[in-house]
């Protein structure tokens, strides 16, 4: 496992980005680590809080040790969204070595304070943390609002980003959790004032359904980490789908050629994902 500010620092100084892709069972872990290795591309995996509660931290965390028992690309394993503490702690102690503490529903200096606290504790296991203050609109996983977030002024992030120290900061610039109904109006200009007031890679949220050439933009400007979660749920379900009805009207039920087809599907998102945002051959 590689430290996601060894992950990110490349990324961040050369502009290119490295994927942060939400898996959710086996399947879908192993799929995308065949592809960064595929792809000899760095990779952050990231377990939303359901997954971890759903399958369990200690089976989790033994699956990912046994299949990147001597991967050769840098990979992390992150804590997606997470409010609670509590789960956070669990995951340090199992050995994730990245997690975003989201205290966005709390007033900022609540969040910052209680953001200080989960910096110290990461910075014991050797974890990094990515912060934000505004709340990302949608809801994924169970966690978030469909309320548009409220921006905070560029004076009020730039006090989060001292005070807390997090290694990866996560702003809202119009981007929204979930597939979009229409295509997002977003503020990189925004990305680009932070960056050149605070240089700290920034996470882009809500990746899935950006278009090619907004990835580019947000990822000349800073965004060195971007998120892809709806997109791998949605080529994951339409794959099981279109499988299962072959499979119906053919009467042949061989879960093992399900899993085949399903894995190289995952795989090959990833393995755009990859080559789009400029991670592919970097880990060669």
């Amino acid at each position: 496992m590689t430290p996601l500010t060894e992950i990110l620092s490349g990324p961040f100084n050369e502009r290119y980005a490295v994927p942060a892709i939400n898996v959710f069972n086996d399947l879908t872990l192993e799929a995308v680590l065949a592809a960064a290795v595929e792809n000899a591309s760095p990779l952050i995996v990231q377990t939303s809080v359901k997954t971890v509660k759903s399958i369990g931290s200690d089976v989790l965390y033994a699956m990912w040790t046994a299949m990147t028992a001597g991967i050769e690309v840098p990979v992390a394993l992150h804590l997606d969204h997470c409010p609670e503490r509590e789960v956070i702690t669990e995951c340090l102690r199992r050995g994730w070595n990245s997690v975003l503490f989201d205290a966005s529903k709390l007033p900022v200096e609540e969040n910052m304070r209680q953001t200080v606290e989960v910096v110290a504790e990461a910075r014991a296991y050797g974890a990094a943390v990515e912060g934000e203050i505004e709340s990302i609109t949608g809801v994924e996983d169970g966690i978030g609002s469909d309320i548009a977030a409220e921006q905070q002024d560029l004076a009020v992030a730039l006090e989060f980003l001292r005070t807390t120290q997090v290694d990866v900061f996560a702003p809202a610039i119009g981007n929204a959790h979930g597939s979009y109904k229409q295509a997002p109006v977003l503020d990189a200009q925004r990305v680009s004032d932070l960056v050149a007031a605070y240089p700290v890679p920034i996470a882009l949220h809500g990746g899935s359904g950006l278009s090619d050439e907004q990835f580019r933009d947000l990822i000349s400007r800073g965004c060195a980490k971007v998120n892809i979660s709806t997109a791998l749920k949605e080529t994951f379900m339409k794959s099981n789908l279109a499988f299962l009805e072959t499979a119906a009207e053919r009467q042949k039920w061989d879960p093992p050629s399900l899993f085949r087809a399903v894995r190289q599907d995952v795989v090959e998102l990833a393995g755009s994902l990859m080559r789009l945002f400029g991670s592919a051959g970097r880990a060669g």
